[in-house]
């Protein structure tokens, strides 16, 4: 009998050990690789929108309808940080590179050479909603200049 319930607690020990090694969890992530999710979704690629409630306010004016059909993509790959954007108005470039301003991780900077480019951009993210906001000083060139302000851009995930 003593053998039994020897055998019996050696086989739940076995049981718990087991199941705790199993159930190993995912490694610490850093602060900057929680914020790289954040913005590129845990795949490493998110898409975010103007679509389903989305909107764009520069000086808070709503411009939401300058801006119909916008889209930024977010990559992170062993590649690099990259970004494509569509129907920007000439704020954003077709695409480039980015990276966390300082080490808050809650900054980015987009390359290129549109009036959005090489600014600190904000970013806070709740549930499926992303907001950017950054502000474009009023340069030399007049077409620019239209451009000044602070934007506030509301965007959605696309799934």
């Amino acid at each position: 009998m003593r053998t039994l319930v020897n055998n019996y607690l050696i086989f739940i020990l076995f049981v718990f050990a087991a199941c705790t090694e199993s159930g190993t969890e995912d490694p610490k992530k850093t602060p900057e690789e929680i914020a790289t999710e954040l913005l590129t979704g845990a795949s490493g690629s998110q898409t975010w929108s103007l679509e389903n409630g989305g909107s764009v306010s520069k000086d808070g004016a709503t411009v939401t309808s300058d801006f119909s059909g916008f889209e930024i993509r977010f990559i992170a790959n062993n590649a690099g940080n990259t970004y494509t954007s569509k129907n920007s108005n000439l704020l954003f470039d077709t695409n480039g590179n980015w990276a966390f301003s300082g080490a808050n991780f809650d900054k980015i900077i987009l390359s290129g050479i549109q009036p959005a480019s090489n600014k600190e951009i904000s970013f806070t993210k709740n549930q499926e909603k992303l907001r950017l906001e950054f502000v474009v000083p009023a340069p030399q060139n007049a077409r620019v200049d239209a451009l000044a302000g602070f934007y506030v851009f509301d965007l959605t995930i696309i799934n």
